[in-house]
């Protein structure tokens, strides 16, 4: 193939079904890369990087199979197999210029795979481009279509996103909560629900909600890979099979699990693993759930956090850059302000992957790249911000105890635990008149039950009260 200069680039012909083009002398791609380069100038991101990992590893995969069966070669099978992980290892990510808005099955993106790796297999075969002995559709491809190469490269991808760096750092964030929980578990707070005084709690318990609720985003994860491990490779062009040895699928999976140290399985219906992307759909819900309560998580720090003076001001979380270009000596808590945005990109992602799920028309899916980069990009979005909440804010807060001791003090809402001696009539009558008069509960209730100091502050203590139970004998104060 002739090189040439275009504008003080060289360039060379390649050939393809459609013809011929011109391509970058140095490029390793050829020329159904190039067309999807021309054709789809949409956002200038190409694929993501996991994505372009998994990719390589399903072609590794896929000639390590394929020799194993007698299909292909051994020599042009070790080449192939080594170019792959090459891919897979990062070596030439920017051999991937592809588009994500690209053909909605992705082909763009397999080829751009098969052409690169039959080059880097060719090379290392010491052979020249032109009559090369890989050949990107009849080797690389063998026993595969870019139809069931894209969605098993999602699920690849995606899994190992989340079990390498989405659990690790959820499972970080969740010790951090509960070491400092434990470190503030007899420090009694008053608890809040309608964002109005309610009864009092430790710090110890409020973080325990937030554990609880990463723990069942852990639950609920390993409950989704389950079904996401379902690889439908081997269905090749509409999930039948055609030109793939019946066995390349399974054999396939079971590589697969080899190369990465995760489990993967070949799906039993491989047309539903081409046409259908329920699973991608459903990891993407749990990470929006998991979005909600990082939000939850976020916004309770914020709220905790808020003053110094004029806010609740219970906590405060480490000072990290100056708040205002304005007003000198602020700080604003923008750990959990930065955890709130990227979670709300993710709920948008999960927007995009549910109508990007419904676009299985017959026997194929034709939004497969969007669905793969939301996925990997929620899951770094998610992986990034707890661990940013666990080493940035919530290990460093500082309770400010006296603050929140008085305003537990104060909180007319005890008087709850005296229903059952007073009855509830008599105790809000108690609450409203301390609230107005700005006065102690105790102090109140002492007035108007006639009861003594030494029978009322034990069943208005805030600790006893944040364990829960019944502290009064029914009828045991006056009317």
């Amino acid at each position: 193939m002739a090189e040439k200069q275009q504008r003080g680039r060289a360039y060379r012909t390649e050939r393809d079904s459609m013809g011929e083009l011109q391509v970058p002398a140095a490029a390793l791609w050829g020329a159904q890369t190039q067309r999807a380069v021309q054709n789809f100038p949409v956002s200038g991101r190409p694929m993501p990087r996991g994505f372009i990992r998994a990719l390589g590893l399903v072609k590794a995969a896929a000639a390590e199979v394929n020799a194993e069966l007698g299909l292909l070669p051994k020599g042009i099978a070790r080449a192939v197999r080594a170019a792959a992980l090459e891919v897979a290892q990062g070596r030439h990510d920017g051999q991937f210029p592809v588009d994500v808005y690209q053909t909605g099955s992705g082909t763009s993106s397999n080829m751009n795979a098969n052409e690169v790796i039959a080059a880097l297999a060719s090379h290392a075969a010491g052979k020249r481009r032109k009559g090369a002995a890989v050949h990107p559709n009849d080797h690389v491809n063998l026993g595969q279509s870019s139809n069931d190469v894209i969605p098993t490269a999602i699920r690849v991808s995606a899994q190992l996103a989340v079990v390498e760096d989405l659990l690790p750092a959820l499972a970080h964030l969740r010790k951090t909560i509960d070491r400092r929980g434990k470190a503030l578990a007899k420090v009694v707070k008053t608890g809040r629900t309608h964002l109005m005084d309610a009864m009092p709690l430790t710090f110890g318990q409020e973080f325990s909600a937030w554990s609880a609720q990463l723990a069942s985003a852990e639950q609920r994860f390993a409950d989704t890979l389950k079904r996401l491990r379902r690889l439908p490779l081997g269905g090749t062009a509409i999930g039948s099979g055609i030109n793939a040895d019946p066995r390349f699928g399974a054999k396939g999976a079971k590589a697969l699990s080899a190369l990465t140290g995760c489990k993967f399985e070949s799906a039993g219906n491989k047309f539903e693993g081409l046409a259908a992307q329920d699973d991608a759909v459903e990891l993407s819900g749990q990470l929006n759930a998991l979005a909600v309560a990082l939000i939850k998580i976020a916004n309770d720090l914020r709220w905790m956090n808020s003053g110094p003076l004029a806010g609740l001001g219970e906590i405060e979380l480490p000072a990290l850059q100056p708040g205002s270009s304005i007003m000198p000596g602020k700080v604003n808590p923008v750990i959990p302000e930065a955890t709130v945005m990227a979670c709300a990109q993710v709920m948008g992602h999960h927007t995009a992957v549910t109508i990007a799920g419904q676009t299985g028309n017959f026997q194929l899916n034709v939004a497969l790249p969007l669905i793969a980069v939301n996925l990997l990009d929620s899951i770094a979005l998610l992986a990034n911000v707890s661990r940013l909440l666990a080493d940035s804010a919530i290990a460093g807060l500082k309770v400010r105890e006296d603050r929140v001791r008085e305003a537990l003090d104060r909180n007319p809402i005890l008087v709850t635990a005296l229903n059952p001696a007073i009855g509830y009539e008599k105790g809000a009558a108690i609450a409203k008149q301390a609230y107005r008069q700005n006065r102690p509960v105790l102090e109140v209730a002492m007035e108007v039950t006639g009861l003594a100091e030494t029978t009322l502050r034990p069943l208005l203590d805030p600790a006893v009260l944040a364990r829960g139970g019944i502290h009064g004998k029914p009828g045991g104060g006056g009317g």
